[in-house]
């Protein structure tokens, strides 16, 4: 038998509300998520715990008799995490999860400067690619996301379940390895073929450059020779001389300023990113909304990366 420790707590919950949605509330996880955790749970114990036909729910008499066992699991374990942390709730992490180029080049430079507005504030930041970063955010497993807004409204984020703060605008920059002369290796002016550095196809950056060269002739230029879902990795190639490619500005600005990268096309090429903080608003920690409260007292340009 495989149980979670939560599912324990979702289910001494749900036993005290009879209420999915207000059980789903109290354990800050979207209702679809309580409801698939409270499945799981069944499936694990190997009998059906809830009578979902009436309303409000109830037990079967297998839930009611297992109620007391997860009653007693649920107590003493968090009694002796008590004692073992000697944390409130009120000191515990944000779980963040982020797209891989703002984890490393943006939210370090950004959470500092938001520190300075709110005050100490303890995170756990994951790295993952955009889309499983919405299915993470959607399914409660995190308490904020730290992504790109999409124009195009391909991340399918309804605004008013999962509200967002713009935090920074950025711009991806078409860049090279310089020549000895400085000028850059692959320009895009011309008409030669360009050793083309790519995003792979589910990459979100990626299809940001796809939008921005779908009806542009230079698209016939480009012979892709590298691809990779993370900007990092384009970086790596780019500063090897193995072609060119478009990067977010944050992510090269000290190559850029030492020369080791250059423009291989002027402002015309640009991609502009915005870069915002989401959170789900069916989900309701005390720390995330604390936070929440704070930034939207903080002038708008505080919160700008």
């Amino acid at each position: 038998m495989n149980l979670e420790t939560k599912w324990l707590e979702d289910f001494v919950a749900l036993a005290n509300t009879r209420s999915f949605s207000a059980s789903a509330r109290q354990r800050h996880v979207t209702q679809p998520a309580f409801s698939r955790r409270i499945r799981s749970l069944e499936q694990a114990v190997g009998k059906t715990l809830v009578d979902r036909s009436t309303t409000p729910v109830g037990l079967t008499p297998e839930g009611q008799l297992f109620l007391v066992t997860a009653r007693n699991l649920v107590e003493q374990l968090n009694e002796c995490l008590g004692h073992l942390r000697g944390l409130s709730m009120a000191n515990e992490a944000l779980d963040i999860v982020a797209a891989h180029s703002l984890a490393l080049a943006f939210y370090p430079r950004w959470i500092s400067r938001l520190q300075k507005g709110v005050g100490e504030l303890p995170t756990r930041l994951v790295a993952m690619n955009v889309g499983d970063a919405i299915h993470v955010l959607r399914e409660g497993n995190c308490d904020l996301m730290l992504g790109y807004h999409d124009p195009y409204a391909t991340m399918q984020l309804d605004a008013e379940v999962f509200p967002s703060f713009s935090i920074g605008n950025a711009k991806m920059i078409p860049v090279c390895l310089p020549d000895a002369d400085g000028l850059p290796c692959f320009p895009l002016s011309g008409g030669d073929s360009i050793p083309f550095l790519s995003y792979t196809q589910g990459a979100f950056l990626g299809r940001s450059v796809r939008m921005m060269l779908k009806n542009d002739p230079l698209r016939l230029r480009l012979k892709t020779v590298y691809e990779t879902a993370m900007a990092e990795g384009l970086k790596g190639m780019a500063l090897q001389g193995v072609g060119m490619a478009w990067i977010p500005d944050f992510c090269i600005r000290e190559e850029l300023n030492g020369g080791r990268l250059v423009r291989a096309g002027d402002a015309q090429w640009d991609i502009p990113l915005e870069v915002r903080l989401y959170r789900c608003s069916l989900v309701h920690k005390p720390g995330v909304e604390r936070l929440w409260r704070q930034m939207m007292k903080l002038p708008r340009d505080f919160l700008q990366a």
